[in-house]
């Protein structure tokens, strides 16, 4: 099969920034390109061994056989665990060709499609003999937040292969049922959780059918008018129902559904043309990143309700910062890139990829973090390791959740993690006229093609990034027109130098930095990123993390583990000596720190009453490693911080 690489775009936005296709960019090995590997070799049998084993797969089978009943397994929301994984198959093969892949694939669209009504609608839920009625529930049913990952499902077909697939049709049926049912002459209702607005504004791009985007336009509009029936201790706020979106100046509520709402809400003022909405999630992006997001990019500090706290709430300890919430940030980031060309989204969406997605999954590609918390004060509880196991919050990566929403965001990220490494400007970007220009928005060592005006311009990318900062690229091929190449320096990359050909070395600041052109075969431009690692100091307003210090390497968090400290030595002991500098050491740090004794305590004294610890003698003295947050608990159960105690 011919794969047409400039179709193969999870992100298809009209206007003049466009991201590359997944196979534009063929990875060699490197952090991504392993992650990517073990996504596909064990995550996706992983996942489909799991749905089939738990009858989420069977769900689609008893639909098509009428032999539905009260004793469905899973939750009403399962069927959203097969559309992403059905997702994440359609990237892989979109970007390799793998037939395997797309075999797996075709045999799980068979039995999914066999369960669609005669009127479009499909659900293993809702709406067949023994199950409640359709969209009896818009709460907490969820049958609409599935129907959008199905579309989103088939946004990725379309993409890989093109609109003649059985997928891409069962979707269209779909979202032909939404627009009936839900349109402007049908029922005012919307999804307790947002996706459908996500789903249906990409399969209308994707399709070029304006329907689609008008009725996405529909649902993000219809929220925030209090329209969802409440749920017991859950009030509008959770459903992001309290206020328009237009007129919110934050995310709020269930930090998955506030994000995924941004990523519909950003797709349709784009495809509309509605800047005042843009702006608003523009709005609301910047103080929620300012004020509630953690130093790994992690979203989430309430584990009551899944939600973002008030400004300023960042305990570590109770950071839940869920890995969707991590994949949904990346969604909203990715959609403000494109449509702003604004930096600071880029750096965002490397944070999240580096310190949240990729912590998410064990070494082993079978095993994952619900939460990400950025303390662990007791090592996590050993995992179940063949049974489905409560939702974790922290510790101990697990096989499979009884709420497995993780796993498969994780695969369906990875599959397509090229599509968010860099973009086109057809418009000329900042500096390059009106000549196109292309943006390296994120750093993997690999071979890249981008098709522009005039015909390709082709990359090698040379780096080990981000275990060294430098980045040599190499032009292997330029179009027959002029053509301009942007580079990322990170925002934490003060310092940063740019050599180009017949220009010697310069000093660039965080930002864009401009290759000066003509681009010509046989270039080769250097950035070298300075990645050693440095202190980051919490905001004072962050009462949790006062009187502490975490510590970076390039755009990886650090974190000091128990299994490192020495042989009676706990981690509430270890107080950091900002001035003597953090090294490298391996891919993370060591530190300089001081033990100090901790207060005894007394029968029924409690620990505040027994006084400050005594003061630390200099033969306390220990340098401590620290390692990437990614990898923490990949050792066996620990205790954790990222924000470390100073002396």
């Amino acid at each position: 099969m011919t794969l047409t690489s400039s179709r193969v775009r999870p992100v298809d936005a009209p206007g003049p920034r466009r991201g590359l296709g997944v196979g534009d960019l063929t990875l060699d090995g490197g952090f991504w390109g392993r992650l990517q590997e073990t996504n596909a070799r064990a995550t996706f049998q992983h996942c489909l061994d799991w749905m089939e084993r738990l009858g989420w797969l069977a769900n689609f089978d008893r639909v098509a056989a009428g032999t539905t009943g009260p004793d469905r397994p899973g939750w009403q929301f399962s069927d959203s665990e097969v559309y992403k994984l059905l997702e994440a198959l359609a990237w892989e093969h979109g970007r390799t060709g793998d037939p395997a892949v797309d075999a797996t694939f075709r045999k799980v669209v068979d039995r999914v499609a066999a369960a669609q009504d005669d009127d479009g609608y499909l659900n293993t839920c809702f709406g067949h003999p023994g199950r409640p009625g359709r969209y009896t529930d818009l709460s907490s049913g969820h049958e609409l937040y599935c129907t959008g990952h199905l579309l989103q499902a088939a946004v990725a077909r379309v993409r890989a292969v093109g609109p003649d697939d059985r997928l891409v049709e069962v979707a269209r049926r779909a979202a032909d049922h939404v627009c009936r049912e839900f349109g402007a002459d049908g029922a005012p209702g919307i999804c307790g959780h947002p996706e459908i607005e996500v789903g249906l504004a990409e399969l209308g791009r994707a399709l070029d059918e304006p329907r689609y985007t008008e009725q996405a336009r529909l649902f993000v509009e219809r929220r925030g008018h209090g329209t969802l029936a409440p749920v017991a201790l859950l009030g509008p706020a959770y459903f992001q129902d309290d206020v328009p979106v237009r007129h919110a100046d934050v995310w709020r509520g269930h930090a998955v559904r506030a994000l995924y709402l941004a990523a519909g809400a950003v797709d349709v003022a784009v495809d509309t043309h509605d800047d005042d909405l843009r702006a608003a999630v523009e709005r609301q992006w910047a103080r929620s990143v300012e004020r509630r997001t953690y130093l790994t990019g992690g979203m989430g500090s309430r584990h009551q309700d899944e939600g973002f706290g008030d400004d300023w709430e960042l305990p570590p300890d109770r950071a839940y910062c869920e890995t969707c919430a991590g994949v949904a940030s990346v969604m909203v980031s990715w959609r403000l890139l494109l449509a702003t060309g604004e930096v600071r989204y880029a750096d965002l969406v490397e944070r999240t990829l580096f310190n949240v997605v990729a912590t998410s999954p064990r070494a082993d590609g079978r095993a994952f973090f619900y939460a990400n918390p950025l303390q662990q004060r007791e090592p996590g509880a050993d995992v179940l390791p063949d049974a489905v196991n409560p939702r974790a919050e922290g510790g101990v990566r697990a096989p499979w959740f009884d709420v497995s929403c993780c796993p498969t965001n994780v695969a369906r990220t990875l599959a397509s993690w090229q599509a968010y490494a860099a973009f086109v400007d057809d418009g000329g970007g900042t500096a390059g006229g009106d000549a196109p220009v292309v943006t390296l928005a994120q750093y993997a060592a690999g071979d890249l093609r981008a098709e522009v005006a005039g015909g390709v311009l082709a990359l090698r990318v040379d780096t080990a990034y981000p275990a060294d900062g430098a980045v040599r690229v190499t032009v292997v091929e330029v179009p027959a027109g002029p053509v301009g190449l942007r580079l990322r320096v990170p925002h934490w990359a003060a310092g940063a130098t740019l050599s180009v050909p017949g220009g010697g070395t310069t000093t660039v600041a965080p930002g864009w930095a401009e290759v000066p052109g003509p681009l010509r075969a046989g270039d080769v431009v250097t950035l070298d990123l300075p990645v050693a690692p440095r202190l980051t100091w919490p905001d004072p307003r962050v009462d949790a993390q006062r009187g502490t210090v975490a510590v970076e390497r390039g755009p990886l968090v650090l974190a000091l583990e128990s299994v490192d400290l020495p042989d009676g030595v706990a981690l509430e002991q270890v107080r950091l000596d900002p001035d003597v500098a953090p090294r490298a050491h391996d891919d993370g740090a060591l530190v300089r720190a001081r033990v100090v004794p901790l207060p005894e305590g007394s029968d029924g004294t409690p620990p505040s009453a027994t006084g400050p610890a005594g003061p630390a003698t200099s033969s306390d003295a220990v340098d401590v490693p620290l390692v990437p947050y990614h990898r923490w608990a990949e050792r066996g159960p620990s205790t954790m911080r990222v924000f470390v105690p100073t002396v």
